[in-house]
């Protein structure tokens, strides 16, 4: 049995019981619930969870603020879970730091699926066979990549921020499409989710760039994709 915590937050009784169900029927032996922003995040930092799985519409507030709240503390992966299908909630999800949006009605097969997938990109496990520090401008990658510095200071970064980060800086000065890009750190097939990519890539330039509004680091190319100038 996988022995990872998950923490599942929701006010559906009989869906956080199926949901925490199916995910012990998939090995995950180790899942909290709760039902309440309060009770999540009293939670959050007593179990460490290594995924989240978060309402949006909850009895006391949204998730939204949960996440904000998580973020100031922890990169843990956050899957959100909302009955809002419009694609601007989607869009402010992954703005405010969430990893994953899943519409409900939703299969918890498919849950399952995605929790594994989240779990397995946190890992980085495609890009620890680093042996040394690598240095690009004025970025320097630790070497199992999971830690950034700008200018010997360290940046603060989500998973998948982290994760883009690595494609770029083991890549310098080449274009990367939005379709590597997103293969690459999610680990699922594109089919054409432009607007994932760019909200992410947005959020890493407020974090890396001197006016995130005029890139001089993370470029985009037309028509092609993303590079990260060495240069600046």
């Amino acid at each position: 049995m996988n022995t990872q915590c998950i923490l599942l937050i929701d006010d559906e009784e009989d869906l956080a019981n199926l949901l925490q169900t199916v995910l012990h029927k998939e090995g995950f032996s180790n899942v909290i619930t709760a039902g309440t922003i309060r009770d999540g995040w009293a939670k959050f930092q007593e179990v460490k969870p290594e995924l989240v799985l978060l309402d949006i519409m909850l009895p006391d507030g949204e998730g939204y603020d949960l996440c904000k709240q998580i973020r100031e503390i922890s990169n843990v992966p956050i899957l959100f879970m909302s009955a809002k299908d419009e694609e601007i909630d989607k869009l402010l999800g992954l703005a405010i730091g969430g990893d994953d949006y899943i519409t409900k009605p939703f299969s918890p097969k498919e849950v399952a699926y995605r929790v594994k997938a989240q779990l397995r990109r946190a890992s980085f496990s495609e890009e620890k066979t680093v042996l040394n520090n690598i240095t690009v401008g004025p970025f320097e990658m630790n070497m199992d990549g999971t830690e950034l510095k700008k200018n010997g200071t360290i940046i603060e970064l989500t998973a998948k921020e982290i994760g883009l980060m690595n494609c770029f800086i083991h890549h310098p000065n080449q274009i990367l499409s939005k379709e590597t890009l997103f293969e690459r750190v999610w680990g699922e097939d594109f089919f054409g989710s432009d607007n994932t990519v760019m909200v992410h890539i947005r959020r890493l330039r407020e974090k890396i760039e001197d006016t995130p509004s005029n890139p001089t680091f993370l470029i985009t190319v037309k028509g092609l994709g993303y590079k990260l100038n060495s240069k600046g």
